[in-house]
């Protein structure tokens, strides 16, 4: 084999860029990026743009686990 499974020899699809945007203030980016934040809130991820995290990190924080601190 020589793609992945479900590539475009397999009659898969082929990834298209995921759009993500961010949950407080909707600014949208094409990809993951290593300065947003990502939450799983109720089963469901949400992502934060770099602002919104920076602004909102003590919030973000308080709701960790101690474990992870």
């Amino acid at each position: 084999m020589t793609s992945p499974p479900g590539g475009s020899d397999e009659g898969g699809r082929v990834a298209q860029p995921q759009l993500l945007v961010c949950a407080r203030c909707g600014i949208t980016a094409e990809a993951p990026r290593p300065t947003w934040v990502c939450s799983v809130e109720n089963g469901s991820r949400q992502y934060f743009c770099d602002a919104c995290s920076r602004e909102n990190l003590r919030a973000i924080e308080g709701r960790l686990d101690s474990a992870w601190w």
